[in-house]
């Protein structure tokens, strides 16, 4: 499933969608320095990471949904599985948002330009 010219593989592994080689941040999901700063070009195919202003709209609405149902059913588990208590659900759930924000950010951009850009291999 996350083999070289697949669309998984390049979403996931957070590279070009076009060539599938180079990374689309300059930085790991989990290091906090510049988290939300994004390479321009692809320097193995020359892709412009950034085609227009506004292109990663769509990608907001993708972060918007995973989290929302994420939060619903991390909550649902510990409060009504687990018995937890709904603060200490809650408080679970805002530290591991915390921790995974930045992820969850580059992961929707990844997806989206993923779904706008196909693969052309060498």
């Amino acid at each position: 499933m996350l083999k070289k010219g697949n669309k998984s593989y390049a979403i996931f592994k957070m590279k070009c969608p076009r060539c599938h080689e180079a990374d689309l941040f300059p930085t790991g999901s989990f290091e906090f320095k510049n988290p939300f700063e994004m390479n321009k070009r692809c320097p193995n195919c020359n892709e412009d990471f950034l085609p227009e202003p506004g292109f990663y709209y769509g990608a907001m609405f993708i972060s918007y949904i995973f989290t929302g149902w994420f939060c619903l059913t991390f909550v649902g588990i510990l409060h009504w599985g687990l018995g937890w208590s709904t603060g200490s659900s809650f408080a679970l759930l805002i530290f591991v948002i915390a921790i995974f924000f930045v992820w969850i950010f580059r992961m929707a951009r990844s997806m989206w330009i993923g779904f706008n850009v196909s693969y052309r291999g060498k």
